[in-house]
This record gives structure tokens, sequence and C-alpha cells, in this order.
């Protein structure tokens, strides 16, 4: 797998589900270099099947913040493509997390504390620089492809 900036697409924020909660300190300090920079500059991770957001907790997190429409994300097969590992990070509280476990609790109404999953993947995402004025300005229109 490798990944392009073509693989990028600006999908709607609403459809995005979290499934673990954030660190407040590391999104204060994302927003303000976020604005700094005036854009994104990084994709999140989701499965495009349901949105379950793998990586990119904190910037999903600052779109509301920033009222943005859109993020720009990587959609991923996320339990069918078994170049997404799973594991969790030392000191969680868990000795193991699934794939399943994942998608369940971003489809819940509850949240694992955070730096609970820790995904890798094969590639590393493409350098992207989308504006806040363009993922603000776009209109929110059905499904995900459309960018």
């Amino acid at each position: 797998m490798s990944w392009s900036e073509e693989d990028v697409k600006l999908v709607p924020l609403h459809w995005l589900k979290m499934h673990e909660e954030i660190k407040p300190k590391n999104r204060d300090k994302l927003l303000e270099m976020t604005k700094r920079w005036g854009g994104y500059t990084k994709p999140l991770i989701v499965d495009k099947n349901t949105g379950a957001i793998l990586d990119g907790h904190h910037r999903h997190s600052i779109a509301f913040m920033l009222n943005l429409k859109r993020v720009p994300a990587i959609c991923v097969d996320y339990t069918g493509d078994s170049s997404i590992e799973l594991d969790v990070w030392p000191a969680c509280g868990r000795t193991a997390l699934t794939k399943d476990e994942v998608i369940e609790m971003a489809l819940s109404d509850s949240v694992f504390p955070p730096k609970t999953s820790r995904h890798s993947m094969a590639d590393d995402t493409p350098p992207i620089f989308v504006p806040l004025e363009t993922l603000r300005m776009l209109p929110v229109l059905s499904g995900i492809d459309e960018s």
C-alpha cells in the first residue's frame, strides 16, 4: 500500500467517530500550530465503512473548535487490511485490543482513555496542505467521496 495526495479525501466532520479521548494539552498545542499554519498538513486515517478515526483524534477535535465542515482523511478498510496493525500503548491498562473492539467503541457513546490504541500502518501519510478556509466553506453533501 502506498498513499499519495490523491488518496486524501475531504470528509464530512459529522461522519467521523472517535474511539478514544484526547489530551487537552496536546489538542491546545495542535490548535495553535494549525492556526499558525492556516491549514491541515496531515490527513486523518479513518475506517471507510464506519468513519471510525484510527489516527487523528486531536485533529478531529480542533476541527470542531475551528468550525470546519470537513477534514482531510485517508479512508481505509480497517478490518480487511492486514497491513494495519493494532497494539496498545504501554501503561494504558490493557494488554490487548482488537479491531472489532475499536469499531464497537467508535460506534458507541463511550470512548477509551487517551493513548489506548496504537495503530501501525505500512506507509506514512503524504504531506498535504489544505487551507482552513477551504475546510470551512465546503458544503457538506451526502457520502464521503465528493471532494
